[in-house]
C-alpha cells in the first residue's frame, strides 16, 4: 500500500503536492500503477504527486535509437543474474534500476509552463540540491544527461507526457550495487562511470532521509516554478 509521506505543500497559496512510497516494486507494475495515475491527473481525479519506490533489478530501454545495443549481455544471463528487461517509452537510453536506488515518478501537469527542458532542468536542480545537503558537491554535465560528480554518473533521468502530464523521472544511486551496471552502456555514455552515494560518502546512507529531502526540494522549486 502506498504510504503517504507529506500530502501538502508548507505554502497553501500552492497547489498541493501529494508524496507516496510505493516499496519495492517490480517494474512492470509501477508502470502500470503511474499510467492509471497520468489518467487520474488528466481527468482531474488526482492533483500532483510525486511517487518514490525501489525497483527488483530491472535494465529499462528508453525510446533513443540504439538503446537496444547497450545491452552487453543476452536475456538468458540476465536472467539467471536475476535481472529482467523493458523496454519502456520513456526518453533515454539503457538503465539499470535495484535495490538501494531511490527512484522518483512525479506524476505532475505541466499545462501551467509548457516547457519540458525547464521540467527537466527542475528535477537536475533537485537532485544537485539534495545531493548538496548530503555532502557531495554533484552538478550537470555538458552534452549529458543525469547528475555527475566529474565523470561519475550517480543519478539517471528520463521522462515523458501525456497531454502535458509527466511521467517517469528520475533514479538516484543511494545504497545500489553497481555490479549490474556492467552488464550495459549505462544510458550509452562511454566515457565516464556509474557512482553511488554509498561509495562517494564511504557509508551507507539512509533511504529515508534521501527521500524527505528530495520530497522537500521538490516541493520547494515546484512551487516556485
Amino acid at each position: 500500500m502506498s504510504v503517504i509521506l507529506n500530502s501538502r505543500l508548507e505554502d497553501q497559496a500552492a497547489p498541493p503536492v501529494a508524496v507516496l512510497d510505493w516499496g519495492r516494486t517490480e517494474y512492470r507494475s509501477a508502470f502500470a500503477l503511474q499510467e492509471a495515475m497520468v489518467r487520474d491527473r488528466i481527468s482531474g481525479g488526482i492533483g500532483d504527486t510525486l511517487v518514490f519506490t525501489e525497483h527488483e533489478p530491472v535494465y529499462t530501454l528508453g525510446v533513443r535509437p540504439g538503446a537496444e545495443k547497450h545491452l552487453l549481455i543476452d536475456d538468458a544471463t540476465a536472467a539467471a543474474r536475476g535481472i529482467i528487461i523493458v523496454k519502456t517509452n520513456r526518453g533515454g537510453d539503457i538503465t539499470y534500476h535495484g535495490p538501494g536506488q531511490v527512484v522518483g515518478y512525479p506524476i505532475v501537469d505541466l499545462a501551467g509552463r509548457r516547457d519540458l527542458h525547464a521540467y527537466l532542468r527542475l528535477l537536475e536542480q533537485v537532485l544537485i540540491n539534495t545531493l548538496g545537503m548530503l555532502g557531495l558537491a554533484a552538478d550537470r554535465r555538458a552534452g549529458k544527461t543525469g547528475i555527475w560528480l566529474g565523470t561519475r554518473k550517480i543519478a539517471a533521468i528520463g521522462v515523458a507526457s501525456r497531454r502535458w502530464v509527466t511521467y517517469h523521472g528520475f533514479a538516484l544511486n543511494v545504497n545500489t550495487d553497481l555490479g549490474p551496471f556492467t552488464g550495459i552502456v549505462p544510458c550509452g555514455i562511454t566515457d565516464g562511470t556509474v557512482t553511488s552515494m554509498h561509495i562517494e560518502l564511504g557509508r551507507p546512507v539512509a533511504m529515508a532521509e534521501v527521500k524527505e529531502l528530495l520530497a522537500r526540494e521538490f516541493q520547494a522549486l515546484w512551487a516556485s516554478r
